[in-house]
């Protein structure tokens, strides 16, 4: 079943997303980009809303040098998060460059490639290789257009396809909108992410919108086991 991950700023947002049904609070800073980390009291204060009650992802920016992607990574080690998402830049999108990226002693990794950059899908089993836990795709740019803007349904398929080739969790992001759900879920991605489609006018920006989130999460729910909306 696909479920919902609802990205939120700060502490307030990650207890509206919660109870109003997303199933996987993820951290991010929206002012700073499409994968804008937070700090870690920021992060942690998230957590301690969450309660438990939900598993919390959190990102760390677009990284281009193994290193540096592993110590924004280290960073947030122990602060009980269930994922920690790495944006691959340029510099990640090699075999070589994949194989220095040490996982070990880390909460699961999860890469997130973007759509509207010639995504690298042949990186998917040198990632399951060296240890992460899975891969999403999003988009770096918020005004050209969605996911399914750069990407046709057949290639989101193929990616989700190779994502569960290698036993990697997949997920589906980038400026999507609760009209997005009955075209995408029956992909069967683990997630679809949002963020400005459930904010206030539709801008990233703004605070999530309660009610849209409600209706976001009934949607995929039923979407996901092929009951009409």
């Amino acid at each position: 079943m696909t479920r919902l991950l609802v990205s939120v700023k700060d502490a307030a947002e990650a207890e509206l997303a919660a109870a109003a049904g997303a199933n996987l609070i993820d951290a991010k800073d929206p002012a700073t980009g499409a994968l804008g980390g937070l700090s870690r009291g920021a992060v942690e204060e998230i957590l301690r809303a969450v309660a438990g009650r939900r598993p919390v992802s959190a990102v760390v920016g677009e990284h281009d040098e193994p290193a540096a992607a592993m110590a924004a990574a280290r960073a947030l080690a122990g602060t009980g998060l269930s994922f920690i998402k790495i944006g691959f830049g340029p510099g990640l999108s090699s075999e070589a460059a994949v194989a220095r990226l040490k996982p070990e002693g880390l909460p699961p990794l999860v890469a997130v490639f973007f759509a509207d950059e010639d995504p690298p899908f042949h990186l998917l089993p040198a990632l399951a290789q060296a240890g992460f836990h899975g891969a999403m795709l999003d988009t770096r740019g918020k005004r050209g257009g969605g996911l399914t803007t750069h990407l046709a349904r057949k290639r989101l398929a193929a990616f989700v396809a190779l994502c569960r080739a290698h036993a990697l969790f997949c997920g589906l992001a980038g400026s999507l909108h609760i009209a997005d759900i009955d075209r995408l879920a029956p992909l069967g991605a683990d997630y679809l992410g949002f963020r400005g489609g459930l904010c206030r006018g539709g801008n990233r920006l703004n605070g999530l919108d309660a009610e849209a989130v409600r209706t976001a999460a009934g949607r995929l729910a039923l979407a996901s086991t092929g009951v009409p909306a």
